[in-house]
Order: C-alpha cells, then sequence, then structure tokens
C-alpha cells in the first residue's frame, strides 16, 4: 500500500526542500514509484532542486478542480526512473478543502508508492492541506534553539493528526555542536521525536540544487549517503545512523 509523508518544519532555512527532493530521488533510485508534490504556495522551489522547472507546466490544483487529471499533470524525471513531480500553484485558490485534498492523495495512492508532500514552512493553510491525508510525517530541523523551538510548535500540532512523526536533523556541523555543548540527542529531546536521520552540512546540496540535478546524480558521499540511509529506513529497512565527524 502507498505510504503517504508530509515533510514539514517550524521555520525556512532547515533544508526541508532538499530533503523531499533527495530523499524522492533515493526511494526512486531504490525501485520505487515516488511522487512529489510542492505544497509550497507561491514559494515553490523543489522543480528547481529536481531540474524540472522547465517541464512542470500543471500544479496540484488543476487536479484538484478538475481541471486536469493527475496523470496529465505530473511531470517524470528525465533521468531518474520512477520519479514524479506535482508542483504548487504560483496562488492558492481560496477555499480548498481538505476532502479535495484527500482525494488527490486517494488518486496517487493507487499509482504510486510513495508520495512525499513538500509543505511550506510554519503551520499555514499549505501546511493544513500538506498533512491533512498523511499516513507519516517527518519534521526537518536544524540543531540551532530557535529551529528547534519552532518544531516543537509543529509537533504539537502534528500530533492532533499523524500517528507517525519522525525527527530529522539537517544541516549538522559537528564543531558547532561541540562549541555550542550540545549533542543530536539534545536536539531529539528538544523535539520530543524519534530520530530518522542526520544529515551534515554539505556544500554540493546547494551546489546541486543549483545546478537542477538531485544530488544523488551528483554525489555520493556526505549528504547524499545520509538521504539514502533515511530513504531505506523509510523504506523499513534497518540502516546504522551516520557518524558525523
Amino acid at each position: 500500500m502507498a505510504t503517504v509523508i508530509a515533510v514539514t518544519s517550524g521555520k525556512g532555512g532547515t533544508g526541508k526542500t532538499s530533503f523531499t527532493g533527495a530523499v524522492s530521488s533515493c526511494l526512486a533510485a531504490l525501485g520505487h514509484r515516488t511522487l512529489c508534490i510542492d505544497m509550497d504556495v507561491g514559494l515553490r522551489n523543489l522543480d528547481l532542486s529536481l531540474g524540472l522547472a522547465d517541464r512542470a507546466l500543471m500544479d496540484f490544483t488543476d487536479v484538484v478542480q478538475g481541471r486536469c487529471s493527475l496523470e496529465r499533470a505530473v511531470v517524470e524525471h528525465p533521468d531518474i526512473q520512477g520519479l514524479y513531480l506535482l508542483t504548487a500553484p504560483l496562488t492558492l485558490p481560496q477555499g480548498i478543502p481538505e476532502p479535495a485534498m484527500r482525494d488527490l492523495l486517494r488518486q496517487a495512492r493507487e499509482k504510486f508508492d510513495y508520495i512525499l508532500l513538500d509543505a511550506p514552512a510554519g503551520l499555514g493553510e499549505g501546511f493544513r492541506l500538506a498533512v491533512c491525508g498523511c499516513d507519516r510525517a517527518v519534521v526537518v530541523s536544524t540543531n540551532d534553539a530557535s529551529a528547534l523551538r519552532d518544531a516543537q510548535r509543529t509537533v504539537t500540532e502534528l500530533m492532533a493528526r499523524v500517528d507517525q512523526i519522525h525527527l530529522v536533523v539537517n544541516r549538522v556541523q559537528p564543531k558547532l555542536l561541540r562549541r555550542l555543548h550540545t549533542t543530536i540527542d539534545d536536539a531529539m529531546d528538544a523535539a520530543g521525536l524519534p530520530l530518522l536521520g542526520v544529515v551534515p552540512e554539505d556544500s554540493r546540496v546547494m551546489l546541486s540544487a543549483n545546478q537542477g540535478k538531485p544530488l544523488i546524480l551528483c554525489a555520493n558521499k556526505g549528504a547524499a549517503v545520509a538521504y539514502l540511509n533515511i530513504a531505506r529506513r523509510i523504506d523499513g529497512q534497518k540502516v546504522p545512523l551516520m557518524k558525523i565527524r
């Protein structure tokens, strides 16, 4: 049965969109038909991260409002078999009801193994639509105090809607952790969530995004390995956490 995962964050700048694109790419590389849905209305960037900016013409509101079918709206990645994108609109029409979004996800469940929704930062309308029909949620945070405080607020909202919620600590810098006298365990305690994975700060993430290429096509170490490990855990495999030095 297909799994719908909402990827959320309390604030911007945590690397949530990079996470969504990279993990989706890895799930597709593992042999699963995977759909990314960009829910960040007006500030969409997932198409850029995946290198699909010139291909994504229809958005999820076109499907929700019946202007086109899901099959016509999604865009397949030219280099990663099984990876698809459904982008966000530039503006969100008023009053998209949650049942309409759930119906879109019902259609997607029939055609894909994994559906990852890149929710906007914060707790607005895009967040509400992203989590209304998901099975699981991932909160992406850095380990700084402000990001973890906002992550706590996000967790509070998610707990009323989603049964399975996990934390990903992104952009980890070991030297900074030592200077702050903090650990990943402290981040887990602050967010109040079990850990799905840790991802090191890696300049290749930004480089691949600016080149319009998924990270797994540009690197085979650092963050790329961390994202692949997370994809394997999502897929039910037991993979040790990366040791970041």
